[in-house]
């Protein structure tokens, strides 16, 4: 493998701390040196990277990828081409595929997929319950030994208190984590938007926005029941945020994500019917809105994942309460984040770093870090170049952005996986 010097970057590590501008020497599938003053070493293949930020390839902690089961909405292959253009290296797929990853053998073809990808690093999640059903536990240790990295039922909560209780026991057993929807099941069915003026405005089944926060709460005492462990997807209302939070405070092993939808726009993002903006959970006000941004800042919130969920336009072209909720996330995660920066809400440290290493730490990968003999899983982007997202034109299959027509800087000019160039 011929080595790459990516010279003249504002290199951010925000593991470490290191923010400064300099080169970073590939070799190898790893990053041999970076910083000042590092040379022309012969036969090295040279990348400009003047007015760019080089950062860790981003490590996505929720994403489905269509594939086993839904292949015409999405593939490892087409996704795997979003995650590149979108700086993603590491993605984190969720078990509600056909069939569930409720067995050893589907978590390591999923991981072997990924390899085979060449693109991205894929972490699977194993079924908390089998098939995802929420009747019964899965088998936790096998799992854990195939590779699982959490356990979760993907879009669909794990509603009895019972299951869970067992769930957030049986997992600690094997030092791993149960990843939750947080949306009480009985209250959540059949909603299509949240309750409130806008649902009842345009005729729409309501979701009460305690649906999420009653979930929270109850699983914080799970959690403190068991001594069990639990992270929180998607989060978006400041009602669980705020218990989130208190339970941090507490010393208990809670954590939460959120995904760019939940910060950068509100319910009035539905307009007339728009089914692209139906996602679960729903779009909320803007004083929800406001309450993720602010637990972004305060580091409430440990992540900011894409929430990729792939659909086709049969999907979508649907009347609204009955089309497939779920919006593609892969291409525009870091565009979308960096807003938050150009709003001052953020700065770009903190933001890169929901990005890179601390859903690492906190799922126990091997990534997100630029140092010394790391694997070279890097992203660089112009944060000044501006593009508009529009649906048709994104990579990948899957095109039911919330965010069409949306104008956005920050263009990813390069992705590395292990050392190998695979966008830009």
């Amino acid at each position: 493998m011929r080595d790459t010097l990516i010279i003249g970057a504002r290199i951010i590590d925000p593991a470490s701390g290191h923010d400064a501008v300099g080169d970073c020497l590939l070799r190898g599938g790893t990053i041999a040196d970076f910083g000042a003053g590092l040379g022309r070493p012969e036969g090295a293949a040279i990348v400009e990277g003047a007015d760019c930020v080089l950062c860790p390839g981003l490590v996505d902690v929720r994403a489905s990828l269509g594939e086993p089961g839904f292949e015409y909405r999405e593939t490892i292959g087409s996704a795997a081409l979003a995650a590149s253009a979108g700086g993603i290296t590491t993605i984190a797929v969720l078990p509600d595929n056909a069939p569930p990853t409720d067995d050893p053998a589907l978590v390591r073809a999923l991981a072997g997929a990924g390899e085979a990808s060449g693109r991205i690093t894929i972490a699977p999640y194993g079924a908390a319950t089998r098939g995802c059903r929420g009747e019964s536990i899965a088998e936790y240790g096998l799992l854990r030994a195939a590779g699982a990295i959490a356990f979760s039922d993907g879009a669909r909560a794990i509603g009895p208190a019972g299951l869970m209780r067992r769930a957030l026991s049986y997992a600690r057993g094997f030092g791993a984590m149960i990843v939750q929807h947080p949306e009480e099941p009985s209250l959540a069915a059949g909603g299509a938007a949240t309750s409130g003026a806008r649902a009842t405005l345009m005729g729409l089944p309501g979701i009460p926005v305690c649906a999420e926060a009653m979930m929270v709460a109850r699983d914080i005492m799970l959690v403190e029941l068991t001594g069990g462990a639990v992270h929180f997807a998607h989060v978006s209302t400041g009602a669980a945020l705020a218990l989130i939070r208190a339970a941090k405070a507490r010393g208990l092993a809670v954590s939460c994500d959120t995904a760019p939808p939940y910060f950068d726009l509100n319910e009035t993002a539905i307009g007339d019917f728009r089914s692209y903006a139906k996602l679960s959970p729903p779009l909320r006000t803007e004083d929800d809105r406001l309450a993720v941004v602010a637990a972004l800042a305060d580091g409430t919130i440990d992540a900011i994942a894409s929430d990729h969920q792939p659909r086709d336009a049969d999907d979508k072209r649907l009347p609204f309460a009955e089309a497939a909720p779920g919006g593609a996330g892969l291409a525009t995660l870091l565009a979308i984040t960096l807003a938050q920066v150009q709003s001052g809400a953020l700065g770009l440290n903190a933001a890169l770093s929901l990005l890179t290493d601390r859903p690492a730490r906190r799922f126990g990968l091997e990534a997100g870090r630029i140092a010394k003999g790391k694997p070279a899983d890097l992203c660089l982007f112009a944060p000044d170049r501006s593009w508009r997202i529009e649906a048709g034109r994104l990579p990948g299959k899957a095109q039911n952005t919330p965010f069409d027509g949306r104008a956005v800087e920050g263009v990813v000019v390069g992705t590395w996986k292990a050392g190998v160039r695979v966008f830009g």
